[in-house]
């Protein structure tokens, strides 16, 4: 069932089919052989996956509250360091009015709490781990050493659940990695966070299970402030709102609904075959509300948004449009501040990308309602959220002609470039994702930077994958030949490849020496095999 299906759609805007990935998929050598003419094949699709429906009535929008997830308080601080504690377990959460759902929680909540650090400041947090499954916790964004970026293999197992390490549902995901590293019941996460200010966020990382574990809700805001940012005149306090967009689907009795072959996440990974292409929900969910509602006084308003979904894109717009200008200011990208603001009308986003964007509700009357659309939904998909402007107020805030500073990256700097392939392909006797047609192995290498090196990466892609590189930042150099386009400036870690399409990024790997990974932020894809490592030298 695709996204519009009853709905009239030309064939340029339809979402690809399970019936067209499997045929792109055995004939993806011929798009990149025509010179990624893709499009000719394709079309502009919307988004990769396939909806799963909601299997009881959806609720009214713009009915509940937009919550703000709490922030996490430090149970210690010494020195130059904060300690946090996190404990991963199970709870119920009232989503959908008058239904529970069980969830899976960071201190059983979804989203779990925002961890707030300082630049500099070595942030540690020790989770416990009281699930029935192992876990693994990657900081998405962070610059951090190797023994604490969330490899997808190093789990830390369920308390209590020693004397099952080498037969309980661990197995199969260690024993082909020797450098896996196995924890019981809980580990310490400790991030230097020598990086700048950026908005990052944590998640599960368990290698063949991401997709599901996030989707029950492993999922959290990180933030990472800093003195740059601190010295300007941005919108702050109860006026920074994060917002952690993502997509669900709902099962009869209140719980997800999301198509795993074993649905306890300890044997067999992956989904039903009908979404091999990515699972995509019919309820808009903003920080675990549906499609909730802000209050919001007739001032700047400083949006951190994060796409959470497992397969969903995004077109963000406001409606009604604002007059006198475009809708969104934007202010920073994935790694933190642009050097200047960008203004949009509207904002693509792809799963795991942030964007920090500055909303002048000002501009409206008191008592507008503005609604965030979605441009590349349908029905209930087309919405997000709404915001009512309720009250004149003062507003203290300005946005600066000058940002930050950030260091160009010149195509000339690179001593390496390397390209990389991503499509569909067969696993065995099943359909699965592939990098440059072989499945993720921890134990394969495939690029071996230098320390200190810059290197530019060429990506190519059959369908939509957006492409995150852990441990650095990147440039987008080109896309598709051409510059990159207004939305792809600044730092990033998150790149979307659209179907037919080569992108070229630039990158220094400095930081640390070690195994990192890179891999398709497409939850679904990621399980299934669109995993790749690289080790710093």
């Amino acid at each position: 069932m695709s996204e519009n299906a009853g709905e009239p759609m030309s064939p340029r805007a339809r979402p690809m089919s399970r019936r067209g990935f499997l045929g792109l998929a055995g004939g993806a050598g011929i798009v990149v052989a025509a010179g990624l003419g893709g499009s000719r094949l394709l079309g502009p699709v919307r988004s990769t996956g396939e909806l799963l429906a909601s299997q009881v009535p959806l609720p009214e929008p713009f009915r509940v509250p937009l919550p703000v997830p709490r922030v996490l308080q430090p149970v210690r601080r010494e020195g130059d360091a904060d300690r946090y504690e996190i404990v991963q377990r199970e709870a119920t959460a009232e989503i959908l009015p008058g239904l529970s759902t069980p969830i899976w929680g960071y201190d059983g909540t979804f989203p779990g709490p925002t961890v707030e650090s300082r630049s500099g400041r070595t942030t540690s947090v020790h989770h416990r781990n009281e699930l029935p499954v192992p876990t693994v916790v990657h900081l998405h964004g962070g610059r951090t050493p190797p023994d604490a970026d969330g490899y997808a293999t190093d789990l830390v197992l369920p308390v209590g659940a020693a004397g099952n390490i080498h037969n309980g549902p661990s197995k199969h995901m260690y024993m082909h990695d020797p450098d896996a590293v196995v924890t019981m019941g809980a580990r310490d996460y400790v991030y230097p966070l020598r990086q700048r200010a950026a908005t990052l966020w944590y998640h599960d990382h368990r290698m063949d299970f991401t997709g599901p574990a996030v989707y029950r809700g492993l999922a959290g805001f990180h933030l990472v402030r800093d003195e740059v940012e601190d010295a300007l005149p941005l919108p702050h306090g109860d006026r920074e709102l994060p917002l952690m967009i993502c997509d669900r689907s709902f099962a009869e009795d209140g719980s997800f609904r999301y198509p795993s072959i074993d649905n306890t996440l300890r044997t067999v990974p992956g989904v039903d075959e009908s979404y091999v292409e990515g699972v995509m929900g019919d309820v808009i969910l903003v920080n675990g509300a549906p499609w909730p509602v802000a209050e919001v006084p007739a001032t700047r308003h400083r949006l951190r948004v994060l796409n959470a979904s497992n397969a969903r894109r995004y077109e963000l717009a406001l409606d009604p449009p604002p007059p006198g200008g475009k809708a969104f200011t934007q202010i920073g990208s994935d790694q933190g501040l642009l050097a200047a603001p960008r203004t949009h009308e509207s904002v693509p986003v792809a799963p795991a990308e942030r964007f920090d964007l500055v909303v002048d509700f000002g501009r409206y009357p008191v008592g507008t309602e503005v609604t965030l659309v979605n441009r590349l939904g349908s029905g209930p998909t087309e919405r997000v959220m709404r915001f009512l402007v309720a009250r004149r107020a003062e507003d203290d805030s300005a946005i600066p002609a000058l940002l930050s500073e950030i260091e160009p990256l010149e195509r000339a700097q690179a001593t390496v470039t390397r390209e990389f392939a991503f499509r569909g392909g067969l696993m065995g006797d099943r359909h699965g994702w592939l990098i440059d047609g072989q499945p993720f192995s921890p134990t394969r290498i495939d690029a071996r930077p230098r320390l200190g090196d810059v290197e530019i990466w060429r990506f190519v892609a059959d369908l939509h994958h957006p492409i995150h590189l852990h441990l650095v930042n990147f440039q987008v150099l080109s896309r598709g030949g051409h510059a990159p386009g207004p939305h792809g400036i600044g730092l990033k870690d998150t790149v979307d490849l659209n179907p037919g399409e080569a992108v070229e990024v630039i990158a220094r790997f400095d930081g640390y020496r070690g195994r990192y990974m890179f891999h398709c932020h497409n939850l679904e894809h990621e399980d299934m095999g669109m995993m790749g490592n690289f080790e710093t030298m």
